[in-house]
């Protein structure tokens, strides 16, 4: 593990807040000025000259990026030079350049492609800030690494580190649609594509690059896996190349998605079997247009066979067979092809308990072991099903000894929230990436097979889906930005540690205070557990919506279809027995040293205990408690958790813009009260299933809760909530004929409350809410929010916190509903509580 700890900030002088707003477009480079003292000091490490060796644009790219960093945390220019000056200078060029062009300064040592070298060299009593690059974009990457070393306050008057990266593939896979739309983007509209075309404007593409060029991402794919055929066709070749124009000087290589049926579909052949003649010269007809308009294009991304994707299994072809007939085309001009190991059968009996999705990719994919071609890579999602909240790392990455391969990251938080609730996702990937397959016996962590050090692969990486959007701060969550740095950080240097990520990002994204980064920090780095706790405990996996819109808590969603995410929960028990010797088989896949520990209960990690078996609810875990009482504590620790993070981010007003500072607490308290709707969910479907009840009495016991539908009604209706654990009591109240008021009658002790309101907001209109006590208006909202729903569920379920009310018994509180085109004002409860 890396682990630094920044000289300046144990005698830190702290620094006003800046008092202009900040929208997060800048994200982590925003070269905010740094705090007096280290200011003073980098004064006077850092050069007040820059001078650069070499025309190409990724290292004119790099000297801007320099004196904009320079200039942004010191206060002061940087002034181009042509000739080495005797006063000192930032030298930037290829190593080649620097030897040539000042022998003294160069680093002895080699560097490949993408690598670079850092050192300070005191000559004449002056100071020389070295970056070399193994190549113009390693200088590049170098650029960016020096500037995030000063924005820490490192010591640079000895600095003298090399790095290069842990794998040579660090790419980014984008779902955007040609018609703008993104799947499972959170972030807005797509940054390339709008109306069946390429943007007029790709500034934000240009920009987008920035960001990632600055993490040492080497490709992008831009267009969906669910491919458009469209996007390989003659007239899209040049569309292509204009995003590619745009990214490349940020040293960012384009690819594309690709539909397997393209031949057949906009080819104009009868077929698209991958043994056919004509099939193999269409694709390279095909790919050789794509690379005479844009030679350093990085290949193809392709999804077959999967969700409904055609494949090669149309014609009794095999995996192998689809990948080759693409790659022999990309082949001659050195590009990839990405061949997506997620293909599984979406129809499966759910009641044969022998069938099992996680199985699939294993299945699926080491029979083909050593025939796809070298220029093919696998993709492997790094647990076997599908992004879930907690799963064990996919046993295919031990299995494939002979083929290239790379591990797939969702930084797009499809399963996590959708960047409506805030999870960082880094301690999540370094479990997977760290996970020792023990082949052979040896020691084989996820991360040297998936970059091919193990086998000694000529190809290997990480990929990482992240869909960007229009968005002011990209992702939609301005926290969210946190996954994609952490992403490419971490598939720069996969040994970094979750903490080192956090760290970086958060000064640079919101400065040095230290109550500022012990605060953002512990948000960060306690996060996916928190999310984990109120979700989907104990390998239970995510109990969202599966078979809708994988946001809302919807625990039965995933049983009794074919989409095999199944948690087996009956009156007895829960989870999936995925054992060798009476399961599945699943645990068989994983090398012996792994199978064994995973294939019985007292062996198997409590995180994954019900993911790999089926146990009573009674089953004790190694904490002592039993598997029901953890579910139902967990749910309640996460969300307390959630509620506390409202309260520590509070404590960082004026410390933080106050634009972001808003944005982020609207979240949190958004996400809050989404937690407890998980909670109760969840809470009362397991005590209904199994029949236990809560040590601690909790389950369906809300003081202070009075249920809409017990309230005295007008013009409200009382419905019915599918599914019923998502909402409170029998179920809730809807405007059927307006004016609609709901009036409740507070019974407790006179005092100071905050009065809770639990509602409902689908995205086919905007209803209005009023609240008013004793006659008088005390609160008034829109239902207007981002919520991916059109009916009355958990994905829904809203609140709006009126605080500091005065109240006594007696005092009627009136919800007066206005529903707006398909929207009926929706209520579920009303809580008194104590404020906060």
């Amino acid at each position: 593990m890396v682990k630094r700890v920044s000289g300046w900030l144990l005698t830190l002088v702290l620094v006003p807040c800046a008092a202009s707003a900040e929208n997060g477009h800048a994200a982590w480079l925003r070269y905010a000025p740094l705090p007096p003292a280290a200011a003073a000091r980098g004064g006077a490490e850092v050069p007040r000259a820059i001078y650069r060796l070499g025309a190409e644009v990724p290292l004119a790219r790099a000297e801007d990026e320099l004196r904009k960093g320079v200039e942004g945390m010191l206060g002061r220019p940087l002034e181009s030079v042509n000739a080495l000056p005797a006063t000192g200078a930032i030298v930037i060029g290829t190593l080649a350049a620097i030897r040539t062009g000042a022998p003294a300064l160069a680093p002895q040592g080699d560097l490949p492609a993408d690598a670079f070298w850092l050192r300070t060299v005191h000559r004449g009593g002056q100071s020389f800030t070295v970056i070399a690059g193994g190549d113009p974009r390693g200088a590049l990457y170098g650029a960016f690494a020096w500037l995030r070393r000063l924005s820490a306050g490192e010591q640079l008057s000895t600095l003298d580190a090399r790095e290069v990266p842990y794998a040579p593939i660090r790419w980014v896979n984008h779902w955007d649609n040609l018609d703008g739309s993104i799947e499972r983007g959170y972030g807005g509209r797509s940054i390339f594509w709008a109306n069946g075309k390429v943007r007029d404007d790709l500034t934000r593409a240009g920009e987008y690059a920035r960001l990632l060029a600055s993490l040492g991402i080497n490709a992008a794919a831009v267009s969906s896996v669910n491919a458009n055929p469209l996007v390989i066709t003659q007239d899209f070749v040049p569309q292509v190349a204009r995003i590619a124009d745009v990214m490349r000087p940020w040293g960012v290589r384009v690819a594309i998605a690709i539909d397997f049926g393209s031949p057949e579909k906009v080819g104009g052949l009868k077929t698209y079997d991958p043994l056919d003649p004509d099939v193999v010269a269409w694709w390279k007809t095909r790919t050789d247009a794509l690379y005479a308009a844009i030679p350093d294009f990085a290949g193809f991304v392709l999804k077959a066979d999967s969700e409904g994707r055609v494949g090669p299994s149309t014609y009794g072809r095999t995996h192998a067979d689809a990948a080759n007939v693409v790659a022999r085309a990309l082949k001659p001009h050195g590009g990839i092809l990405f061949y997506r190991g997620f293909v599984y059968d979406h129809h499966m009996d759910w009641r044969n308990l022998k069938n099992d999705r996680a199985r699939a990719a294993y299945d699926n994919f080491k029979p083909l072991d050593g025939q796809f071609d070298d220029n093919v890579v696998v993709q492997i999602k790094h647990g076997p099903i599908d992004f879930q909240v907690r799963e064990p790392a996919s046993p295919l990455f031990a299995a494939l000894e002979k083929t290239n391969q790379a591990i797939e990251l969702q930084i797009t938080q499809e399963y996590f929230g959708q960047a409506r609730h805030h999870v960082f996702l880094a301690p999540m990937w370094e479990d997977a990436l760290d996970f020792d397959m023990r082949v052979n016996g040896a020691s084989t962590p996820v991360k040297a097979l998936a970059a091919g050090r193990t086998y000694k692969r000529p190809l290997g990486g990480f990929v990482g889906v992240s869909n960007v959007g229009e968005s002011d701060n990209w992702l939609g969550n301005h926290l969210s930005q946190a996954n994609l740095y952490a992403f490419g950080r971490l598939a720069w240097n996969a040994d970094l540690s979750s903490a080192d990520i956090a760290g970086e990002w958060t000064r640079q994204t919101f400065g040095v205070d230290p109550e500022v980064t012990r605060t953002v920090n512990d948000l960060l780095l306690t996060s996916w557990r928190t999310y984990e706790n109120y979700t989907g405990p104990l390998g239970l996996q995510t109990l969202t919506d599966i078979v809708g819109n994988h946001y809302g808590v919807a625990v039965e969603a995933s049983e009794e279809n074919g989409w095999g995410q199944w948690h087996r929960a009956d009156k007895l028990g829960v989870g999936m027995d995925r054992s060798a010797a009476t399961g599945t088989g699943f645990v068989g896949q994983y090398p012996a040293a792994v199978a064994q520990i995973y294939e019985t209960v007292e062996s198997t990690p409590d995180d994954l205990l019900v993911f790999l078996h089926h146990v009573p609810y009674t089953q004790p875990l190694k904490s002592g408690k039993t598997v029901i009482q953890y579910i139902y504590d967990s749910h309640y620790d996460g969300a307390d958790a959630v509620a506390k993070y409202v309260e520590q981010w509070r404590g960082l007003r004026g410390l933080i813009d106050d634009e972001r500072y808003q944005a982020v607490l609207k979240q949190l308290e958004y996400q809050s009260g989404q937690a407890i709707v998980w909670r109760d969910a969840v809470t009362r479907w397991f005590h209904r299933a199994s029949g236990i009840s809560d040590d601690r009495n909790r389950v369906s016991v809300y003081p202070g809760r009075i249920e809409a539908e017990a309230a005295r009604l007008q013009g409200y209706r009382v419905v019915t909530v599918t599914p019923w654990e998502t909402a409170s009591g029998s179920g809730a109240v809807e405007c059927a004929s307006p004016p609609c008021t709901a009036t409740f009658k507070y019974t407790g002790e006179a005092g100071t409350r905050d009065i809770v309101v639990q509602y409902f907001d689908v995205n086919t209109g905007a209803a209005r809410y009023r609240a008013q006590v004793g006659g008088k208006v005390v609160g008034e909202w829109t239902a207007n929010d981002r919520i991916p729903t059109r009916k009355l569920d958990g994905s829904s379920s809203s609140r709006f916190v009126i605080k500091g009310i005065e109240l006594k018994p007696g005092d009627e509180i009136q919800i007066e509903g206005t529903p707006d085109a398909q929207e009926a004002a929706g209520l579920d409860y009303i809580e008194i509580r104590s404020p906060r």
